[in-house]
């Protein structure tokens, strides 16, 4: 019984071992940044080095900074494995996770930044959630790779070694959350994947990139977009989930009965991913109707992945009762929506557009 007791508590042990980083070391003319991981391509692996196959998550945060040369000379690094997924899995439920730890670690004096691998799918909406609930003016950076560890030329490490360049970098202080990929420091309100597999497939087409990194060199153009962190009024504390809020895609001849669907199946509140300046067909409109004097907010946002959407354009929004996305894309429109519902769920229309407009 006493070997088996202490069996357990060594698994125990192993297993805390494994997720909560240990602390920095001493050398005080660095930085203290904190590695979280949560999978991806990055930390990927494949049969081939110039095959397109590989599978996500399958390298631990150690080993992943242990791989890059002279990753310690720019900070002090701890690593912790806050989650292990391919970014198309990435969730709520781990985006709730992960800023909570996140506000946790810069609450802290020893921890002066964040870095959090992350698979490129769905890298801008976390971004964009963090920047919307994460409670410090110290640097967050999200880094990722295009190519799996194994890859001919796999950009990951030098995207990993820029980005804790980034973190440890006075001048990120108070921009926000970031993304740093391919030598460009993004934000998160801007940063778009606009490509599906090249190394350059992200950009932000409306502000433009906010700097570079060579090689641990940072040097900003400008600041942010919009409301973030510190000066956000979203917060995550105690939340245990958010309202589920969906998405319909504009197409022609869109099924008109979408959102009846998605509202039975217990949506609070829809995304539409319209045609052109968010528009979509009259059937679809008089269901945004239906929709918003049930008390369900609904979003016109575009498909095209570069532009605003007009507040009084083709579609008049008082008329049906929706709001404008603004420049926010669906993905990052429906992040918004979800806490503004969970801050009030009768939130005036006024409001919503007024929020959609800052952030």
């Amino acid at each position: 019984m006493k070997k088996q007791l202490f069996i357990n508590y060594l698994m125990l042990a192993v297993f805390i071992l494994a997720i909560v980083p240990t602390g920095f070391s001493q050398d005080k003319s660095l930085k203290n940044i904190a590695v979280l991981a949560t999978g991806g391509t990055i930390a990927g692996t494949g049969e081939s080095s110039t095959g397109s196959s590989y599978t996500a998550g399958q390298v631990r945060i150690g080993e992943m900074i242990d791989a890059v040369p002279n990753i310690r000379k720019l900070a002090n690094l701890t690593g912790e494995q806050t989650a292990n997924v391919g970014s198309q899995d990435m969730s709520v439920e781990v985006w709730l996770i992960l800023a909570n730890r996140i506000n946790e670690l810069l609450a802290k004096d020893d921890v002066d930044g964040i870095v959090i691998t992350h698979g490129t799918d769905t890298q801008e909406e976390t971004a964009f959630f963090l920047n919307l609930t994460v409670k410090s003016d110290k640097p967050v950076v999200l880094v990722s790779s295009m190519r799996p560890s194994t890859s001919l030329s796999a950009d990951g490490p030098l995207n990993l070694y820029n980005g804790v360049a980034v973190a440890a970098s006075d001048a990120a202080k108070g921009k926000g959350v970031l993304v740093v990929i391919n030598d460009a420091i993004l934000s998160a309100h801007a940063v778009k994947k606009m490509l599906t597999t090249p190394v350059h497939a992200f950009m932000s087409p409306e502000h433009g990139q906010m700097g570079t990194v060579s090689f641990g060199l940072v040097d900003f153009f400008h600041g942010p977009h919009g409301i973030h962190t510190v000066n956000s009024e979203f917060s995550i504390k105690g939340v245990k989930e958010l309202p589920r809020v969906d998405i319909i895609y504009g197409c022609a001849d869109v099924s008109t009965d979408l959102m009846g669907l998605m509202i039975k199946a217990g949506a609070k509140g829809i995304v539409i991913a319209g045609v052109g300046d968010g528009n979509i067909n009259a059937g679809t409109l008089e269901a945004a109707k239906k929709a918003t004097k049930m008390g369900i907010p609904v979003i016109r946002a575009s498909r095209i992945p570069v532009g605003a959407v007009l507040v009084h354009g083709e579609v008049v929004d008082k008329d049906y009762g929706t709001v404008s996305s603004d420049e926010l894309s669906p993905q990052k429109a429906r992040i918004l929506l979800m806490l503004a519902i969970q801050q009030d769920k009768n939130m005036s229309r006024e409001k919503l557009q007024e929020l959609l407009i800052n952030y």
